[in-house]
């Protein structure tokens, strides 16, 4: 790993964890307000099935993990950060939360029914994309579904002492066609796009929402790659 990657990471990492406490109390039950989310997530589960075990990367306070757990996933979440997953275990005791990196997976080649990656790629330098996407390849079995959401458009944002804590981090945007070619790449067929106009009633939305759902091809599956930069 280079002192470049670690220092990223670690930075993401110590974002999330100093304003775990305050994010999950201000984002106590998002999904509420978000019926078109609740749509794409239950399609999702749908076309997933219950056989296959889900991964929620990036899961955070474990929100959306506990959505899919309701409509019947075999479901755990893994996120970098240890204050989130703290509130996660907290509020479902009854899931299973890990911590680790999606760029380099404690999970065996095709194992997995399905990925969420729900606004987890968003701190991924687009350089390191393809890396994550063939991850996320990886752990897929073949016919395996991932469902990524992202904030549309070109501009990053930058977030600055959220909460009045004293951390910094960018949010980056990306092109819903962009996102599509590199999952294309990564060994994936599209089976849908999503954009939705940002809410007007919600201040922190400035840009188009994106969703995507892709099929793992059903060939060979991948296998860990050798540059485990995080």
């Amino acid at each position: 790993m280079t002192e470049e990657a670690l220092t990223r990471t670690e930075t993401v990492q110590h974002f999330y964890d100093a304003i775990a406490e305050d994010y999950a109390h201000h984002f106590r039950d998002p999904l509420a307000a978000q019926p078109l989310e609740r749509a794409i997530l239950t399609a999702y589960a749908e076309l997933v099935g219950r056989d296959g075990e889900v991964a929620d990367l990036g899961c955070g306070p474990g929100r959306v993990t506990a959505y899919l757990a309701s409509l019947g996933l075999k479901v755990f979440g893994l996120d970098l950060s240890a204050a989130m997953l703290a509130v996660a275990r907290r509020e479902n005791p009854a899931l299973r939360f890990e911590q680790g990196s999606m760029l380099d997976m404690d999970i065996p080649d095709g194992h997995l029914a399905g990925v969420v990656s729900f606004y987890s790629s968003i701190h991924t330098p687009t350089d390191r994309l393809p890396a994550l996407f063939e991850e996320y390849a990886r752990v897929l079995a073949p016919g395996g579904h991932l469902l990524i959401a992202f904030q549309a458009g070109d501009a990053p944002r930058r977030l600055d002492q959220p909460f009045g804590h004293p951390v910094s981090l960018d949010f980056l945007r990306r092109r819903p066609e962009y996102m599509s070619d590199r999952l294309t790449e990564a060994g994936f067929t599209l089976h849908s796009r999503t954009i939705r106009e940002p809410d007007p009633e919600a201040l922190t939305e400035t840009t188009p929402q994106a969703f995507l759902i892709a099929r793992r091809n059903p060939a060979e599956t991948p296998t860990r790659s050798t540059d485990t930069e995080h």
